[in-house]
């Protein structure tokens, strides 16, 4: 509006002075063109000035035209979103392509801001002004910073590089940004309590939940002697030790838990309720959740599959003694004198979790293993000599997969040997795209559990107990 000038309530305010200036400038134009048309009507060159008058038209035209398509009207590249990413952005490995204009796409976002009035107040109004919904935030106070973490709700045209240029520009620094999904719709306090559930239920839960606290990270768990009498990894104080992307905590049963996260450093806050959930779990000690499987056999025998624990140690030593040397070896790898030494570690829920296979007199005469391994996850059988080749390693192999499949898992691996026939059946068996690969000697199969694990998970429960439907 060329008329009206705006206040700063927004209401238009009125000048007379441009509304004197407007009504002579028509009366003017009026007699002009009153003017032109006597001339053209009643001049001696009447037709002739208006023929020239197209023609002017015409050639004014033609030059507008030429003049618009070298030149063009799109805004200057620095207004586009065609700049390359900026270097302060670090999209995590779960970056997609941009979405469809007309949707949103959920963001989890973490920078760095000064701690000063009007620092998030900044950012807060960049984010707005890109159209960029806040669903939650968390701040982390880190003495003259701090760290600002969003979930984000953004057009769906909008890449992660331009939200990072925004943010920048803002006053943010060391952005990071992944996508999300429903999941993180969950605020903070009730995530922590669900994973406080989770863990306070299944000692076996506790890498899992940090895991899902702190994002993508390794874990692993140390033992505090290793085998043969070495001496075992350095203790940490009881309070923890936090080294930026890492954290050392104090393990419930002696041990030592890292986790490391390479891409972003931890806050305090972080590391305070990992610290918490690892105080948790000690303070429960040891624990299975009960529950039990009977299964009938084709040959018409019945079994139990139940969660083991470490009560089980002496059954599961008298199977390893009825088992055949062959058997032994296939399964560890390795002098069959030492395979009762790994029990302690397989038995133990810290490190994974153990299905066992019980007769109706209470012998056992098969073994599950589901062990975490830092990033990833290992699948490991044993089923006595006269158990074998009846699905004994069939069913366990259906119930880990499951677990892991409900654990988020990306894959599975068993590490095996090519004359392991039954193993390499098992996993074929569940249908899934496989990998081999040989290592040292020893075949390892990994199975991705993509989509194709949806109907292992719809047949097996959270705990590895088959679902029954008529």
């Amino acid at each position: 509006m060329s008329d009206v000038t705006r206040a700063k309530h927004g209401r238009p305010v009125h000048h007379w002075r441009r509304d004197v200036v407007e009504l002579a400038a028509l009366f003017t134009a009026v007699a002009v063109a009153d003017a032109v048309a006597n001339l053209v009507g009643h001049g001696p060159h009447g037709p002739r000035l208006l023929v020239i008058s197209a023609a002017a038209l015409v050639a004014t035209a033609a030059f507008h035209l030429w003049w618009s398509r070298r030149h063009g009207h799109a805004p200057p590249s620095g207004d586009t979103d065609a700049r390359p990413p900026s270097s302060e952005v670090q999209a995590g490995p779960s970056e997609l392509p941009d979405g469809v204009a007309g949707e949103s796409t959920l963001w989890r976002m973490r920078t760095t801001v000064k701690d000063a009035p009007g620092s998030l107040a900044a950012l807060c109004t960049a984010l707005a002004e890109h159209r960029v919904d806040i669903l939650s935030l968390q701040t982390h106070p880190l003495g003259e910073d701090t760290v600002d973490e969003f979930l984000l709700r953004a057009p769906g045209s909008l890449a992660a590089g331009g939200i990072g240029r925004a943010v920048a520009l803002a006053g943010g620094s060391g952005t990071w940004i992944e996508r999300a999904d429903a999941h993180d719709l969950v605020d903070a306090p009730t995530r922590v309590l669900g994973l406080a559930t989770r863990t306070a239920l299944d000692a076996a839960e506790l890498p899992l939940a940090l895991r899902q606290l702190l994002g993508r990270c390794t874990i692993r768990s140390l033992p505090a002697a290793v085998r043969g009498g070495a001496r075992g990894p350095e203790g940490v104080p009881v309070e923890g030790v936090l080294e930026d992307t890492v954290m050392r905590l104090r393990a419930p049963e002696g041990g030592v838990i890292t986790v490391e996260r390479p891409y972003l450093p931890f806050t305090p806050t972080e590391f305070a309720r990992a610290r918490a959930l690892v105080e948790l779990d000690a303070r429960l000690g040891p624990r299975v959740p009960p529950g039990q499987d009977v299964l009938t056999l084709p040959e018409g025998n019945a079994i139990t599959v139940r969660r083991a624990d470490p009560g089980d140690l002496g059954a599961a030593k008298e199977m390893h003694e009825r088992c055949s040397p062959r058997t032994l070896g296939m399964r560890y790898h390795g002098p069959v004198g030492d395979a009762d030494r790994y029990l302690n570690h397989l038995l133990s829920p810290r490190f994974g979790r153990t299905l066992a296979v019980q007769t109706p007199s209470g012998r056992i005469v098969g073994l599950g293993h589901l062990l975490w391994d830092g990033d990833e996850t290992e699948v490991a059988l044993l089923v006595e000599d006269d158990w074998q080749r009846r699905g004994i390693g069939a069913e366990l192999l259906g119930r880990l997969v499951a677990m892991a499949v409900e654990a988020g898992c990306e894959s599975v691996y068993a590490v095996t040997q090519a004359s392991n026939t039954g193993m390499v059946a098992a996993m074929r068996g569940l249908d899934l795209p496989l990998d081999y690969q040989i290592e040292e000697g020893t075949l390892v199969i990994t199975a991705r559990l993509d989509a194709a694990a949806a109907g292992t998970r719809q047949a097996y429960g959270r705990h590895g107990e088959r679902i029954v439907r008529d």
